[in-house]
């Protein structure tokens, strides 16, 4: 018999992992902050990287400089965001998993894993890639302004979570 997703977010909220996460007060906001600050510093970086293929900043400095700066710290915080994440969920599965914001968030989320790959890859096998060409910098531009609509959707849909219910209570 297969479950649905409200089947699987009232289970997941009836476990004892869950239960505790329900009921330790200071779980749930503890686990947010962290979250909201990991969130913080991932935009940072990939703002700064796409400022800089903007021509925004650094002009003076190579994109491959900014990309060796601030992209390791995107992959770790996203391992924080990824298990910060979960716990959340885990804490108030209903709130999440059923939600139409957490689903495009998630979606968002994934597009924005993509552009920053298409955005970073190149680099690592030509530093100077986003800069040898007119076209290759206006592509790093546009793929640029993507990535940054597309991390603020991820904030918005993130905090628009909060005011939509779901849970059918």
């Amino acid at each position: 018999m297969a479950l649905s997703l409200h089947d699987f977010a009232h289970w997941l909220a009836d476990t004892p992992l869950s239960l505790t996460i329900q009921n330790v007060s200071w779980i749930i906001p503890t686990v947010q902050t962290i979250h909201i600050l990991s969130i913080a510093l991932v935009i940072s970086s990939v703002f700064m990287m796409d400022l800089r293929l903007l021509g925004v900043i650094g002009r003076g400095q190579p994109t491959a400089a900014y990309v060796h700066r601030f992209l390791p710290l995107i992959w770790w915080t996203l391992i924080v965001l990824l298990i910060s994440g979960s716990i959340l969920i885990i804490g108030e599965p209903a709130r999440s998993l059923m939600n139409p914001a957490f689903q495009f968030k998630m979606c968002m989320l994934i597009l924005a894993i993509i552009v920053t790959l298409t955005l970073h890859r190149p680099v690592g096998r030509d530093p100077a890639y986003w800069e040898l060409t007119p076209g290759r910098v206006q592509t790093g531009k546009i793929i640029a302004v993507v990535s940054m609509l597309v991390w603020v959707s991820i904030i918005f849909a993130g905090r628009w979570i909060a005011y939509m219910n779901t849970t059918g209570d």
